[in-house]
């Protein structure tokens, strides 16, 4: 996958939003103002998702370029090397997931005024 395609993926959910908070190389996308994934823009790219704890431990058993969470709390962000022996459709899964983690976890008025 490509910055590209991750970029087209994130947009088009509900109430999401692109920015660069912390420099010109860190590309943050939020639900409602917070966080569901970070990237670098340049190579070699990797993104940075929030997983359930569970999850994110049977990930980063599975996979060796699966990581903790780079910056992030370990526990529940996981950095996946884009390059991993995974396919498109899992880190697209996994987008998604970390997109319905942050979500659900707005206020029901958040949510509510968001659908």
């Amino acid at each position: 996958m490509n910055l590209e395609e991750i970029r087209n993926h994130c947009i088009q959910k509900i109430a999401v939003t692109e920015e660069f908070p912390f420099d010109n190389e860190t590309l943050v996308f939020k639900v409602a103002g917070k966080a569901f994934l970070l990237t670098n823009i340049s190579n070699p790219l990797s993104i940075n998702l929030k997983c359930d704890p569970e999850i994110a431990v049977e990930l980063r058993e599975k996979y060796d370029t699966i990581l903790p969470g780079y910056h992030m709390n370990k526990k529940h962000w996981n950095t996946v090397m884009l390059k991993g022996h995974y396919g498109k459709k899992e880190i697209l899964e996994w987008i998604d997931h970390s997109y319905k983690l942050v979500f659900s976890g707005l206020s029901a008025k958040v949510r509510q005024s968001l659908i």
